[in-house]
């Protein structure tokens, strides 16, 4: 059956000054009777901060406490992250929180870099301390232009991510867009990790862009949800971000399927171009997908439901 989409849950109203605009990259960590939603927002220059919503895990619709602060503060100046800090996941590491996440700097012949950091909460995943200055996942000699939205699973000793990482820039209509695809790292403590250049998904043409990857690990295997566009005409257009799926029996050799049924744009309201940065988690047997619409996350985030 295809997926049901609900309609928007949530658009910050812009009364706060760390957050005027955006709810973008919504991620969903399930909490007993509660769907914590972590999501990254903007100040008005444009530098992405990240708080969260509740929501009711029976009734997704249903907001039961909106967080009135941001978790973490920016990074100190020439940091990865002095620009801005937007989550990737959250993992339960005994009682603390870890998130793991995409810093941001201004660029200088491109217009950013990003990098992944990790940040742990001791009080519930209420605020967030950096667990080092640096990016715990950045550019390689094999991965030189850029690292981002990681996803992280841990199977007993084994720490695995999911992660964007940049391809190449190329120049459209003057401005310089990046390129990207989803790759693979590991680790044995989720501090240190391991980067064999392992492409996941790789792009259907040569200017698509594909990231924020979220895998669920089920009876039958991985399955993983994304994002992807066209490097043209993306921003509203026939290029906007779409939602893709894909399958794999081991986690690093992946067969992207057809795109999920009921996940297209609506052709009106908030999500009319644009379907984008999924997250999914499995409550009594539903899996329910959180995603943004429009404008990268201006227009909010709502969520679909998909019932066995």
């Amino acid at each position: 059956m295809p997926w049901q989409q609900k309609g928007l849950i949530f658009k910050p109203d812009g009364s706060r000054s760390w957050s005027r605009s955006h709810a973008q990259v919504p991620s969903a960590l399930l909490l007993g009777d509660r769907i914590r939603i972590y999501y990254a927002t903007r100040d008005a220059l444009g530098c992405s901060h990240t708080s969260f919503i509740e929501v009711d895990a029976s009734n997704p619709s249903k907001l039961v406490y909106d967080h009135p602060h941001s978790v973490m503060a920016l990074g100190e100046a020439g940091t990865h992250d002095e620009d801005g800090v937007m989550v990737g996941c959250v993992v339960l590491v005994g009682d603390e929180f870890w998130m793991y996440y995409t810093g941001w700097s201004k660029g200088g012949s491109v217009p950013y870099r990003v990098s992944c950091g990790l940040a742990i909460s001791h009080d519930g995943g209420v605020t967030f301390e950096r667990a080092f200055d640096g990016p715990v996942v950045d550019r390689t000699r094999f991965e030189p232009h850029m690292t981002m939205s990681p996803y992280v699973l841990r199977e007993g000793p084994l720490w695995r991510m999911w992660y964007g990482s940049g391809l190449s820039w190329v120049e459209v209509e003057g401005q310089w867009e990046p390129i990207y695809a989803i790759k693979y790292a590991e680790s044995r403590d989720g501090l240190s990790w391991n980067q064999p250049n392992l492409l996941c998904i790789p792009p259907l043409h040569a200017l698509e862009a594909n990231t924020r990857p979220s895998v669920l690990l089920g009876k039958s295997g991985y399955e993983m949800w994304f994002s992807y566009r066209n490097s043209e005409n993306f921003r509203g257009g026939d290029g906007a971000y779409r939602i893709g799926r894909a399958t794999s029996d081991d986690g690093f050799n992946w067969q992207r399927q057809q795109d999920p049924q009921g996940l297209r744009p609506t052709g009106s309201g908030w999500n009319s171009a644009m379907m984008a940065y999924p997250s999914v988690v499995v409550v009594d047997g539903r899996r329910i997908l959180f995603h943004n619409g429009d404008g990268f996350g201006r227009a909010g985030f709502g969520y679909a439901i998909w019932e066995e």
